[in-house]
């Protein structure tokens, strides 16, 4: 069996690199195993793992909750970080590189994480999700500071339609002086999706412009969802 590494490696990071430019978002299928997704849920249970536990409906974020890792973090989610991040550094300097922003993200995911840290942002922001019925979120951007990475990626830890009905993922594209366009998503356990985080470059008649992206997870209707978000900049708190 492929480790995690391995796995991420032998993707085919070409086609994901055009899905990226395309369309803001790619999706990786079974990235993760059964027994990786279960495993991650019932950890969800030990709160020792966690630095934060956010209830969203008190910040209106919301209904359900979602805890934040704490270091060190789990094996898979360091290698997850590791691995996916040096395959989408090509594509956000991309991005910056089209739309004329002087930023430029560094090779390895190490280096970012340095670069974060040396700006203050300190707190690891991978996280779990969980929804039970009636459970939602609303649209929103992960940036945490001033240093951020403008792709992130989640993971999906159970069945659509089996274990949980709703809860599609949402994302809203605004372009300037238009309406703005969901795409709704559904993305099955152990898939990865790869999304850009606050906005991406769109060719125009006149070169390319800026949208901006926001993310969220339309209501659960029956079941448990849980997902797992992996960020690779840091939180300042």
């Amino acid at each position: 069996m492929q480790n995690i590494h391995q796995k991420i490696a032998s993707c085919n990071w070409e086609a994901i690199t055009e899905a990226m430019h395309r369309n803001g978002y790619a999706i990786i299928p079974r990235v993760l195993t059964g027994a990786q997704c279960d495993g991650l849920k019932a950890g969800y249970d030990h709160p020792n793992s966690y630095r934060k536990t956010v209830i969203m409906e008190r910040y209106r974020f919301g209904l359900g909750e979602y805890r934040y890792f704490d270091y060190p973090l789990p094996e898979i989610i360091q290698n997850i970080r590791e691995s996916v991040y040096p395959k989408l550094a090509p594509v956000a300097n991309t991005w910056m590189q089209v739309l004329n922003i002087d930023t430029r993200y560094p090779d390895t995911f190490k280096e970012l994480q340095a670069q974060c840290h040396a700006g203050g942002q300190l707190k690891p922001t991978p996280l779990i999700l969980k929804y039970g019925p009636g459970g939602f979120n609303t649209l929103h951007q992960d940036l945490y500071g001033d240093i951020y990475f403008p792709i992130q990626t989640v993971l999906f830890l159970n069945r659509a339609d089996e274990d949980y009905t709703g809860g599609e993922f949402v994302l809203v594209q605004q372009t300037p002086r238009a309406q703005s366009k969901a795409i709704v998503l559904k993305p099955n356990k152990g898939d990865m999706l790869i999304f850009t985080t606050n906005f991406r470059p769109v060719k125009g008649s006149k070169g390319y412009h800026r949208v901006n992206m926001k993310h969220g997870v339309s209501e659960v209707r029956s079941g448990e969802r849980y997902t797992l978000g992996v960020i690779f900049h840091e939180a300042l708190s």
